[in-house]
């Protein structure tokens, strides 16, 4: 077992050597610097001797088995290259909580069976992966100037053809924000990593080669495009109520037409229904979670839309690469 200190500035390397001299088989890694969460995940991997590592955030709990279950995979399947987990929510005092719990219940686990059909995931999951040495090696391990290493490293594994499988059972307990600047900072941060690993692999993913990760790039492409075209229907919406526009560009309501409504709001509901029955073997409670889920569309895809409008451009205008370090937003106001 290997515990990096990226540079921490509390007392988390006192606790950390204590905990080595009462536990022989714990190793740690002090960092001078925090220097980003690729150069400590690198720097854990040089340290480590074995072929298939398991990573975790600090402050994350491990469920019983979860390493087992991350390394299954890697074992039987030589393609394999990585597996990701399956994070479950411990913060859950807040509206903004217990959407989470939902969103990380219903939509998350959904959406990864649903790529995993097409044969290929956007990201493992960075709080809970386990990852094959020599698929590492392959890519040249996390790359230092992605602000989300965890989103860089899985399409870096797949343009190599390694695959990556989800594993529902590897359940992990993590801390999320509860406050909306502690969730901005978290999805502006996303947002931004998922745009700068899709512009920098746009050139590759045009090569026949890599037609796997075409359903990928339409799914983003399209998630992205919403958000633009969104945009601008708010702002012709405020202009129709202002000055005088033309019929094809007025907008006098941006809600959809009654039906349309009713069937979206039906197959929203259908999702997370039966998302929320298959997640019930892993958590038992949590169709407690269906009750605040309903938020979801309202707060996330609002989040979503301008962490986008926010970031895209961000990324489009950044020039200089250089190492990519964030401070993590809040971590809830309670816990599981």
């Amino acid at each position: 077992m290997i515990a990096i200190n990226d540079g921490s500035s509390d007392n988390t390397a006192q606790v950390l050597q204590q905990l080595a001299q009462e536990e022989p088989r714990l190793r740690v890694i002090h960092l001078a610097a925090n220097q980003g969460k690729a150069v400590a995940l690198k720097a854990g991997a040089a340290a480590a001797r074995g072929d298939l590592l398991v990573c975790i955030d600090g402050d994350a709990l491990l469920d019983r088995d979860t390493a087992a279950w991350l390394v299954a995979p890697l074992i039987h399947y030589p393609h394999v290259g990585a597996v990701t987990g399956n994070p479950r929510i411990r913060t859950r005092s807040t509206l903004i909580g217990r959407i989470q719990v939902g969103e990380f219940s219903s939509i998350i686990g959904l959406i990864k069976r649903t790529q995993r059909i097409y044969g290929r995931v956007f990201t493992v999951s960075g709080v809970i992966a386990a990852f094959r040495r020599q698929a590492l090696a392959d890519v040249g391990y996390w790359s230092p100037d992605m602000i989300t290493e965890d989103i860089d490293i899985s399409w870096k594994l797949q343009l190599r053809h390694w695959d990556i499988f989800f594993e529902p059972r590897a359940l992990c307990w993590i801390l999320m924000p509860e406050t909306l600047k502690g969730l901005w900072k978290q999805r502006l941060r996303w947002a931004q990593g998922g745009a700068e690993v899709f512009l920098v692999n746009l050139r590759r993913l045009f090569h026949w080669q890599h037609h796997r990760m075409w359903p990928l790039f339409l799914e983003y492409a399209c998630s992205t495009l919403w958000a633009f075209a969104y945009a601008i229907t708010i702002l012709l919406f405020i202009l129709s109520r202002l000055i005088p526009l033309p019929d094809n560009l007025a907008v006098h309501s941006l809600f959809p037409p009654e039906f349309t409504g009713m069937l979206l709001g039906l197959m929203c509901l259908l999702q997370f229904v039966a998302s929320l029955y298959i997640e019930r073997r892993y958590e038992k409670k949590v169709a407690k979670s269906l009750f605040w889920v309903i938020w979801f569309p309202m707060v996330y895809w609002m989040i979503g839309l301008l962490t986008t409008l926010v970031a895209f451009p961000k990324v489009m205008v950044k020039r200089q690469r250089s190492r990519a370090r964030w401070v993590s937003p809040d971590r809830g106001k309670g816990s599981l």
